[in-house]
């Protein structure tokens, strides 16, 4: 009899099981995705928050630690994206992530390469679109997810998303998926896998200082991780907190100077030009996915987030997060999380396979 943890996403990857580690920018280093790999998922490197160097240097120190296949996310518009293309087909890293698609050019890159490309979607429009420009497989991200979110929740949008590529690429479920019973509904639906962040952020190897983390574990009550556009002006998942709350008021003016000084901190952190900024930002706008203050805002992104899970001041930044925090309460081992998914997972096949 065939195991139905064993699926297509599973071959494409090279992993043993089904089940996703995403890229969360200063949360997805070398330790939580060695963790995730050498416990028989498949984990994705951060590479959208940091300079080149520190990106070659945490590919290095994630081989060092797993001989396992792993993957790079990066976001197209970043103005070090061709760079880490280059380090990822240098190093031989699997696969890539990323929330919007590339160019057919830079996919054809990585694809002549043999690296695996798999965007994430909000809308099966967006999926069919990626498979068309080369996308390998797609992570379909329902309204429960944290960050940058749409509407329409996990169980509605995963199906239609499998009815439209499933047939030709495996597809990935994310948003509300923390257990092994999660990971069944989600092979129920068509899927190939779930992919998590939230539940890997709250795991023994990641990263985050143990106050924000208590932070997340406080969090019992799901309708308290809401979805605001107070960070950049595109609606994402947070946990309500006092920065939050404040920028909630803030005037449109109060928001695009706060910032334009972050855009001003994290030029300093990753090295790149005003001008290569400012390219980036422009790159958003002629897309036509946001405005030119949506794409200005998306600077407070990266150091207001540095502020909760780098700084552990988790009242003064951003706590992204899937709804699927508010039903956590404990911090295993990522060995001990795919484990117990695993574990549940099959035990919950049998039951539904007696009679």
């Amino acid at each position: 009899m065939s195991n139905p943890l064993k699926t297509r996403i599973t071959d494409l990857l090279g992993c043993e099981y089904p089940i996703i580690q995403t890229a969360m920018g200063w949360v997805a280093d070398p330790e939580l995705v060695a963790g995730t790999c050498n416990a028989g998922g498949f984990g994705f490197l951060a590479g959208a928050t940091i300079p080149p160097e520190q990106m070659e240097a945490d590919i290095l120190k994630v081989k060092s630690l797993t001989d396992k296949n792993f993957g790079v996310n990066f976001h197209m518009y970043q103005p070090n994206a061709q760079d880490i293309i280059r380090l990822c087909i240098k190093h031989g890293v699997k696969a890539v992530s990323y929330s919007r698609s590339p160019g057919k050019d830079m996919i054809k890159q990585l694809k002549d390469n043999g690296i695996v490309c798999i965007p994430t979607v909000g809308l099966p429009k967006h999926a069919i679109k990626a498979v068309e420009m080369g996308a390998d497989a797609v992570t379909v991200q329902g309204g429960e997810g944290g960050g940058h979110t749409g509407s329409v929740p996990t169980t509605l949008l995963l199906p239609q998303v499998v009815d439209a590529v499933g047939d030709k690429v495996p597809v990935l479920g994310a948003g509300g998926f923390k257990d092994g019973r999660g990971l069944v509904a989600a092979l129920a639906f068509g899927a190939d896998g779930i992919a998590m962040g939230t539940r890997f952020l709250l795991t023994k190897e990641s990263p985050v200082p143990e106050v924000t983390k208590a932070q997340y574990i406080a969090c019992k009550n799901p309708a308290n991780i809401i979805v605001s556009k107070a960070m950049d002006g595109l609606p994402q998942r947070m946990i309500m907190n006092d920065w939050l709350e404040n920028m909630e008021k803030a005037s449109n003016f109060k928001k695009l100077l706060i910032a334009l000084n972050n855009g001003l901190k994290f030029r300093q952190f990753t090295g790149a030009s005003i001008t290569s900024l400012l390219k980036s930002a422009l790159a958003m706008t002629k897309s036509g996915d946001v405005t030119p203050a949506q794409a200005i805002m998306s600077a407070n992104a990266p150091m207001i987030i540095m502020k909760a899970m780098v700084d552990g001041k988790p009242q003064e930044g951003v706590l992204p997060s899937g709804q699927v925090a508010g039903v956590i309460d404990s911090l295993p081992s990522c060995q001990a999380l795919v484990s117990s998914i695993v574990t549940e997972a099959e035990n919950q096949l049998v039951k539904l396979g007696r009679s």
